[in-house]
């Protein structure tokens, strides 16, 4: 049995920028200081609500290496390190490990894809160069590429392969992962929507785009659910739900970096080609965040202080 990189929520962090596009290292600081004062289980950082398809290789680690200085081993920090390429992705792994992240995070190749066999030594192979723990990351609609089920037992067979972020939405392909790989494959959900559902069948987490915001309440949701508290996990999760559905109606991290700017946060924009949300999102945004008490600050959200 492996011990989990970590229990409960972990967020997906967003990557501050100042309005010329360059990144906000002051802002991440303080950003992660606030996530783990609020109970925080892991940060994930350079992922895809960290637009890290758009960041450079120094900039990745540069963010990679301003997470881990403020965390200070408070929490673990998972590096988002996977690409298409594989030895690619084992130098960003390799440096991430020397920089002090504590796990990593590698999405299936994408746009080239591979076959299942291929797509089992890629994973093996970065987490080898590096010796880290690692949490593969299946999400079918950004890669074109599902990881099967026959996949995920062989993936969980070895022992720096720690878990899997399953962002399919496909809740019984989770429940057949939990049953098949149990202890040797932690289940977390990639889908803030479907978090409770995920917990109730045995999962360990989420990794989570709302707990940007409300990193308090997706750290409680996830303590109800492995506490086995369904009934408080259950309601928390539908409260949340029209913030969720809010933060997800354009492509992620569009909306919710804007919402972190509208509570007071120096977001900044997102890196080309992603734009700002509609009017009727950013209406959206705005009528959730009252409701659930998050103050809007639009006078000098997402300006450079």
């Amino acid at each position: 049995m492996k011990q989990a990189v970590f229990l409960g929520a972990a967020t997906a962090l967003i990557t501050p920028m100042h309005q010329d596009g360059t990144l906000n290292f002051s802002e991440m600081k303080r950003l992660t200081e606030w996530q783990i004062r609020q109970g925080i289980q892991a940060l994930v950082v350079c992922g895809t609500t960290g637009e890290c398809a758009a960041l450079n290789r120094k900039e990745h680690l540069q963010a990679i290496a301003c997470v881990v200085e403020q965390a200070a081993g408070r929490v673990p920090v998972i590096a988002g390190s996977g690409s298409n390429d594989t030895a690619f992705s084992v130098v960003t792994s390799q440096e991430a490990a020397s920089i002090g992240a504590d796990a990593l995070m590698s999405v299936t190749p994408y746009y080239n894809k591979t076959t299942q066999e291929g797509l089992i030594r890629h994973f093996f192979t970065i987490a080898e160069a590096a010796n880290l723990p690692m949490i593969v990351y299946n999400v079918p609609s950004r890669t074109g590429m599902d990881i099967t089920l026959e996949t995920c037992q062989k993936l969980s067979e070895h022992p720096l392969i720690a878990g899997i972020k399953e962002a399919s939405g496909n809740i019984s392909k989770a429940l057949h992962i939990i049953a098949q790989c149990g202890e040797n494959l932690p289940v977390y959900s990639g889908n803030d929507d479907i978090a409770a559902p995920i917990l109730s069948i045995g999962g360990k987490g989420v990794v989570s785009v709302v707990s940007n915001l409300l990193p308090g309440p997706m750290s409680d949701l996830c303590r109800y659910g492995l506490e086995e508290n369904m009934e408080a996990c259950r309601q928390l999760q539908q409260h949340l739900l029209p913030l969720i559905d809010g933060l997800f109606a354009q492509v992620n991290p569009i909306p919710v970096k804007k919402a972190m700017n509208l509570a007071g946060w120096q977001a900044g924009p997102c890196r080309m080609p992603l734009t700002e949300p509609s009017p009727e999102v950013l209406c959206l945004l705005e009528k959730e965040m009252k409701r659930l008490g998050i103050p809007l600050k639009k006078s000098g959200g997402g300006k450079d202080a």
